[in-house]
């Protein structure tokens, strides 16, 4: 199967968001619901998702602190949803860092549009940054960044979202030697504490169904008391 696209609805009206979970569920994209702001910074540093529906209007804390936050350390696209029709509120939030913006009430058509359109320019952001491939090919293993597909010789990987996220940073950074901090940071967000563990325990798995011979990697290198690489796409 392809890694479905992970989306975070924050909202704490629950009837709007199960509305917008039953919408999306149905064109296939995988979502988790927090009714909080501090339930929402939570889920967003353990489950990395790919993009964030942000109603500013939180019972604990304005969705413009949220997004304030996350941009610390995220490029994660955020898509507000509200019912603020102001233009000023919209600039705000525009210029915290969110990447679009749509009043309530919405239609199903328009937050599809908006949410594949952000999707897509947070790919196209990445491939310009890191002057990224669609596809990483090493010797028998392929990641197709598109189809968020992993296959060695042939044969599809299942990976966890999280591996899978690990496995592209590290594609997407084939050569170079990625710091345990930094993969923390990226993936996990800076409210980490620091220990490697769950690093090296997700590692561990991936390796485990990408290579041969776990204990003499070929694909997935680690230098010593710094972090991995990735071997180089030739």
């Amino acid at each position: 199967m392809n890694h479905k696209y992970t989306i975070l609805i924050i909202e704490d009206e629950k009837h709007i968001c199960s509305f917008i979970e039953t919408s999306l569920s149905s064109h296939d994209y995988k979502m988790i619901k927090a009714y909080t702001g501090k339930e929402g910074l939570s889920i967003i540093t353990s489950c990395c998702p790919d993009l964030i529906l942000l109603d500013l209007g939180l019972p604990d804390m304005d969705g413009i602190d949220i997004i304030n936050q996350v941009r610390e350390f995220s490029p994660v696209p955020i898509i507000v949803i509200s019912a603020r029709t102001q233009e000023k509120e919209k600039v705000n939030a525009l210029d915290a860092g969110a990447d679009d913006y749509i009043t309530k009430p919405f239609g199903t058509s328009e937050l599809l549009a908006r949410i594949r359109t952000a999707l897509r320019h947070s790919q196209n952001s990445g491939a310009l940054a890191g002057s990224v491939h669609p596809v990483y090919q090493v010797d028998d293993l392929v990641i197709d960044f598109d189809k968020r597909l992993v296959t060695l010789a042939g044969k599809e990987v299942h990976l966890t979202q999280i591996e899978y996220k690990l496995v592209s940073l590290l594609a997407q950074n084939a050569g170079k030697v990625l710091t345990y901090d930094y993969i923390l940071g990226h993936i996990w967000g800076p409210y980490t504490d620091g220990d490697n563990q769950i690093l090296r325990v997700n590692m561990a798995h991936i390796r485990r169904k990408l290579e041969a011979n776990p204990g003499e990697p070929h694909y997935i290198y680690t230098e010593i008391g710094v972090g991995y690489r990735m071997k180089e796409s030739v």
